[in-house]
């Protein structure tokens, strides 16, 4: 059903600002955005750069006037954890998956992982996987992927600032890195595991920066589920007033 803020029970959502949201697993970011705008009538809300239903962490969330932001603010750089498993490939390159082959990672060792790691870092070239939200002739190139239908991409520029590699337990790596935006880091990780001649998968990935915004400050869903239309204006007011601040 439509959603209309005429027929809700609360007045419409009279303040703008931003919301920084902790998005669950399962969840897609408009599952989130259609969620706060149905529980405080919202007329209007947005989402600065969408995370994958299988990842969780910062979702950006702008309300009210502040749509108009929206773009800005999709541009900044991003900051993930991830899970990286060597030895089987898939067709969306994480493992919710089809498994394209499984191959033995006996051979790599600690050294050569964090070599092929490190080597991303700085500027490059990268293909966005067919599973993506990116546009092809007016059509998102997940649409295509669902029918079975795999195009020509060109190669985007993106550029990694910064990887801490905080677990090697082969054939896991937990890694974290910073990049620019439209960088996928499901894409990386294949790439390292072609380079280690293993194949590799994303297996985790959790976002926990979005520019200068920080999971530390975002709320659960559990949270916004309990709060009252005034508890949320309060917050989104008061985080605005602590960003000017800042």
């Amino acid at each position: 059903m439509r959603y209309n803020p005429k027929r809700h029970r609360l007045p419409p959502f009279a303040a703008s600002g931003i919301l920084l949201v902790d998005k669950p697993a399962e969840w897609t970011s408009f599952d989130v955005v259609n969620c706060v705008r149905n529980r405080f009538n919202i007329p209007k809300v947005g989402h600065c750069g969408t995370l994958d239903p299988m990842a969780t962490g910062l979702l950006v969330l702008v309300l009210g006037k502040f749509t108009s932001q929206s773009a800005k603010l999709t541009g900044d750089n991003k900051t993930y954890q991830a899970t990286l498993k060597l030895g089987i490939t898939t067709d969306s390159q994480d493992i919710t998956g089809t498994v394209l082959s499984e191959n033995a990672w006996s051979t790599v060792t600690e050294d050569s992982v964090r070599k092929a790691v490190m080597a991303k870092l700085g500027k490059s070239k990268q293909l966005p996987p067919m599973v993506s939200a990116v546009k092809k002739d007016g059509q998102r190139l997940y649409e295509l992927a669902r029918k079975g239908i795999e195009i020509e991409r060109e190669p985007r520029d993106i550029e990694i600032f910064k990887i801490d590699i905080s677990r090697i337990e082969l054939p896991e790596v937990d890694f974290t890195a910073e990049c620019s935006k439209g960088t996928y880091i499901r894409t990386l990780c294949a790439d390292i595991g072609a380079e280690l001649g293993c194949g590799g998968t994303l297996a985790a990935l959790r976002r926990i920066r979005c520019g200068r915004f920080d999971i530390a400050d975002a709320l659960s869903m559990d949270t916004l589920k309990t709060m009252e239309q005034e508890e949320l204006t309060d917050y989104v007011i008061d985080f605005l007033r602590k960003l000017t601040v800042l």
